[in-house]
């Protein structure tokens, strides 16, 4: 691994090289963009990438993704600005050139509210079998929109190496597939017998690339996912229930009925905290507390 410099080391230089590039002609724009680069640095340095400035596009993509669940629009659209200028200094970007505008999801996360499982099963009965089965996916499994389409089995995809506690998934059964979730992280799933049934019944001869919200994903089933999904979902709740808080209200549901579970397993609810936010892809145990 190479020899890594401190966060604020790299977040300076860049700044230095913006200002005498005459990029940035305010000072409180020069010190907000160093304070969003440092926090990109600590990510890369997580993910043992080579440094800030070897940050390619997708990987800043990744990056604001990861954070979109964590901090509100103003700051994710501040941390993008200052990737952009980096990029544009560099040659990765024209000078013109925009990265994608990731969306917070921290509002709709605190606005969502959870389906009970009548709920979640009389929207999915309003929808067409491939959206239907994704909903049920989505509920049993704690899924974002985007991952439905991201799905593989563990013998096509391997997950990111991450430590996990042993009461992950315990109290549940069924298959493990593979996500491509937040910042790229890999990580698996669990799917109940009776879905995985349904689930390969759907497989695809081949892979198909498709686009949802700009961004290319390699789908194996033919099952919703992404936005056409998410607005599916939203109007069967409103034909069946009157009512719709959103299709990541499921994952509210996911985590609050996990958290009933391990609870009644014994487990501390610090543990079974930890233990949802592994098993939602997002390894911190404060945005659970989000979904609860």
């Amino acid at each position: 691994m190479p020899k890594f410099a401190k966060a604020s080391t790299q977040a300076h230089n860049v700044i230095k090289a913006l200002t005498k590039a005459e990029r940035i002609q305010s000072l409180g724009t020069a010190r907000n963009y160093e304070e969003a680069l440092k926090r990109v640095s600590f990510w890369v340095k997580e993910k043992k990438l080579n440094g800030l400035q070897s940050l390619s596009l997708e990987q800043a993509r990744f990056y604001l993704e990861y954070r979109a669940e964590i901090v509100g629009q103003k700051t994710l659209d501040m941390e993008r600005q200052a990737l952009q200028a980096m990029m544009q200094l560099s040659g990765k970007l024209p000078d013109n050139g925009k990265l994608y505008i990731v969306k917070s999801e921290l509002a709709e996360a605190k606005r969502s509210r959870a389906y009970t499982g009548n709920q979640a099963e009389a929207v999915s009965q309003g929808q067409s079998s491939k959206h239907r089965l994704a909903t049920q996916i989505a509920y049993a499994s704690g899924l974002r929109a985007h991952e439905l389409l991201t799905l593989a089995r563990c013998d096509e995809r391997q997950p990111d190496r991450r430590k996990t506690l042993n009461s992950k998934w315990e109290g549940r059964s069924g298959s493990l597939y593979t996500v491509v979730g937040k910042g790229g992280l890999k990580r698996h799933v669990i799917i109940p017998t009776v879905l995985v049934n349904q689930l390969e019944q759907r497989r695809l001869k081949s892979p198909v690339t498709v686009i949802d919200r700009q961004i290319k994903y390699l789908q194996r089933y033919d099952i919703g996912g992404g936005k056409k999904w998410s607005d599916s979902f939203n109007k069967a709740s409103n034909r069946k229930l009157f009512f719709s808080t959103g299709a990541h209200g499921l994952r509210h549901s996911y985590a609050q009925e996990r958290m009933v579970e391990l609870k009644a397993l014994g487990y501390s609810r610090a543990i079974a905290l930890e233990t949802v936010s592994q098993e939602m892809g997002h390894f911190r145990p404060q945005i659970t507390e989000v979904y609860l």
